[in-house]
């Protein structure tokens, strides 16, 4: 029997500065160091205060890295570490030098450029490649683990400025084994982006998260995300029963085919949708392939480089918004002030929100928590 041996070491971080600040958790750059100079650029993501003590979210924080871990990709982004310093969670990941797809399309809106179509369906085809690699993960054992992101949307998709896309935060996904989930109860994710069964408390399987790539690919074709309302509810609605658009109308650059690619991952009718992402990555690389050569990691890195001009924006490597689950009685979710309440922190439309019961308690005072002395330092 060969023996096993432990290398027991302790990882020490270099805040560099804060990334981005999310509804339920804080992105920061930081350096990772090492022995003898060694230092790598990563990127930690920090539950945020108020979370901290709650033991469903610290659960399915632990279970998103445990997860993520495991998924070796290269269009997902990598986790590398987790570990907990003062009763603060902290998992460290890939550092994405880019943007997110949510701050490219801002991005093209502010200078008045158009994504050419063929970009826009490389750019889903690599969320594609992803999402198949993802759904067909298993355990050691070979048993599947189920997985569904449940959010895929804009501020979930990164952009190297090199030009590799990678989908990231599976803080809301199913899997078996990894997460809580409350499938039937209450709903994840950002409602624009939803698929019909998600909007309506139904089970998801791999094919709702066919569709929000759809919704993202309209929405990279047309300019605008045609399921997107005013409030949440009114977008779940929308999501259920608005008319699916003849996209050539909306942009006369949109080819027959792509048109007809679009309503099959769009289609409500789960028998009629594109079944596995592979079948949705082959349909989207024939069709920028098909003609013998087309856009590559190169031609989405430069085409970025050119839009942003060198003024690279604070990349995030994952963490945007907070998690939206809200009960399936629940109509009109709308903050509170009521000792135990049911308490929404971002209903907004384009946010993604987190639904939970809290319990209004006298306020004691308490040592000084992680994020708390990261601040400090960072004044």
């Amino acid at each position: 029997m060969s023996s096993t041996r432990i290398i027991a070491s302790d990882f020490k971080y270099e805040i560099v500065r804060k990334i981005f600040e999310g509804g339920m958790g804080i992105v920061y750059e930081a350096k990772q160091l090492g022995a003898r100079g060694f230092s790598k650029r990563v990127a930690i993501k920090v539950i945020r205060d108020r979370y901290a003590r709650q033991p469903e979210f610290i659960e399915n924080f632990i279970g998103e890295a445990r997860l993520v871990a495991d998924l070796i990709h290269t269009n997902i982004v990598q986790t590398y570490h987790l570990t907990e310093e003062r009763g603060t969670w902290i998992i460290c990941m890939e550092y994405i030098r880019g943007v997110n797809l949510d701050e490219l399309i801002a991005r093209l809106r502010q200078t008045g450029r158009a994504l050419p179509a063929e970009l826009a369906v490389f750019l889903v085809s690599r969320i594609a490649r992803g999402l198949a690699y993802a759904h067909s993960k298993t355990d050691p054992d070979g048993h599947p683990l189920g997985i569904v992101h449940r959010d895929i949307s804009p501020k979930n998709i990164m952009i190297a400025f090199e030009g590799d896309v990678k989908v990231t935060d599976f803080g809301i996904a199913k899997a078996r084994g990894f997460l809580t989930d409350k499938e039937g109860e209450e709903v994840a994710g950002k409602p624009e982006y939803m698929s019909p069964e998600q909007a309506d408390f139904k089970i998801t399987d791999k094919r709702s998260d066919l569709f929000s790539a759809g919704v993202v690919l309209a929405q990279l074709l047309t300019g605008t995300n045609f399921l997107r309302a005013d409030t949440p509810e009114a977008s779940r609605e929308r999501v259920l029963t608005a008319p699916i658009p003849d996209f050539p109308a909306i942009n006369p650059a949109i080819e027959p085919r792509l048109n007809q690619i679009l309503h099959r991952a769009l289609h409500r009718d789960l028998a009629l949708r594109f079944q596995t992402a592979d079948e949705f990555l082959y349909e989207l690389e024939h069709f920028i392939y098909h003609r013998g050569y087309g856009p590559t990691n190169e031609t989405m890195g430069r085409f970025l480089r050119q839009v942003f001009e060198s003024a690279e924006p604070s990349a995030s490597p994952g963490l945007h918004g907070a998690t939206a689950r809200l009960p399936a009685s629940s109509k009109s979710p709308r903050d509170t002030d009521t000792g135990t309440s049911r308490t929404t922190r971002a209903t907004r439309t384009g946010a993604t929100t987190r639904t939970t019961r809290t319990t209004r308690t006298k306020k004691v005072a308490k040592p000084r928590s992680l994020v708390d002395r990261i601040k400090s330092r960072l004044k």
